[in-house]
C-alpha cells in the first residue's frame, strides 16, 4: 500500500470528509480492519482566503509548493490538493517534487466522460468558475464543455461557501438557493453539475435534484484510494 499525502485545511471541513471516505473506501475494498496510509499537512485556512481575496497568488503557490515539499519529505507516495481552487498551482506542484500529483480534475473528468456527458455545469469559488485552470483540463483532455452560472448566482454560490459552509453551517436557504442555480444551469443545456468545491457536497447531494451531480470530493478520494492500492 501506498501512503496518500493530503494538502488539507482548505477547508478542514472537506478535509475531514477526503480522510473518511479514503479510509472506509480502503476498509471495503481489503476488509478486515484495514485502513489507508495517508499523511496531511493542514494549512491554516484564514490565512488562504485572506490570501486568495487579495490575489496574492505568488504566495499562495509558495505555500502550496512548501506544503507539497512536506509531503514527499515526509513519505508520502502521491500529493493530494483537498480542494479544488488550489488547482491553480498543479503545474507548479508537479515541477516541485518528483512524486506524482493525483488531479481533481482528472478524476471528475473521467466520471463525466464515462457517464457519457459533453456538456456539464460547474458550481465552486468565483476563482474555481471563472479561471481556466479546471475548465481547460476538462475540455482538453476529455472533450467537456464548462459552462458557470451568470455573475449574480456566482457570487451567491461563493459566499455561501466563504461565509456558511467552510465554517460548518448548513442552511436550507442556501440549498434552495444552489437548486435553483443549478436548475438555470440544466435549462442553459448542462446535462450534468461538477460540484467543483470540496465543501459543496456538505449542502447539495444526488439526494436533492434529479440532475446528475459529479461530487469532487468523493472522486478524487477514491482516485487517491485507487492509486495508494495500485
Amino acid at each position: 500500500m501506498k501512503t496518500i499525502g493530503l494538502i488539507g485545511g482548505m477547508s478542514w471541513e472537506s478535509s475531514v470528509v477526503y480522510y473518511r471516505i479514503i479510509n472506509r473506501r480502503t476498509q471495503e475494498i481489503l476488509g478486515g480492519s484495514h485502513s489507508a496510509r495517508s499523511l496531511m499537512y493542514s494549512v491554516e485556512f484564514d490565512e488562504i482566503a485572506d490570501l486568495q481575496h487579495r490575489q496574492d497568488w505568488a504566495r499562495l503557490e509558495e505555500i502550496m509548493i512548501d506544503a507539497a515539499q512536506r509531503l514527499e519529505r515526509g513519505g508520502a507516495d502521491c500529493v493530494v490538493i483537498c480542494t479544488n481552487t488550489m488547482h491553480m498551482f498543479a503545474e507548479e506542484i508537479i515541477a516541485a517534487v518528483k512524486i506524482p500529483l493525483l488531479h481533481i480534475g482528472d478524476a471528475t473528468g473521467e466520471a463525466i466522460a464515462n457517464g457519457g456527458l459533453k456538456k456539464v455545469g460547474l458550481l465552486g469559488t468565483k476563482f474555481t468558475m471563472e479561471g481556466d485552470f479546471l475548465k481547460m483540463r476538462l475540455a482538453e483532455k476529455f472533450g467537456i464543455e464548462t459552462i458557470i452560472p451568470d455573475e449574480s448566482d456566482r457570487e451567491t454560490v461563493h459566499s455561501v461557501i466563504y461565509n456558511e459552509l467552510v465554517k460548518g453551517e448548513i442552511k436550507d436557504d442556501s440549498r434552495r438557493a444552489y437548486l435553483a442555480i443549478i436548475d438555470k444551469l440544466k435549462a442553459a443545456g448542462a446535462e450534468g453539475v461538477i460540484l467543483g468545491c470540496t465543501e459543496i457536497p456538505l449542502l447539495v447531494s444526488s439526494g436533492d435534484t434529479e440532475m446528475g451531480l459529479f461530487d469532487t470530493t468523493a472522486l478524487h478520494a477514491e482516485m487517491a484510494v485507487q492509486f495508494a492500492l495500485g
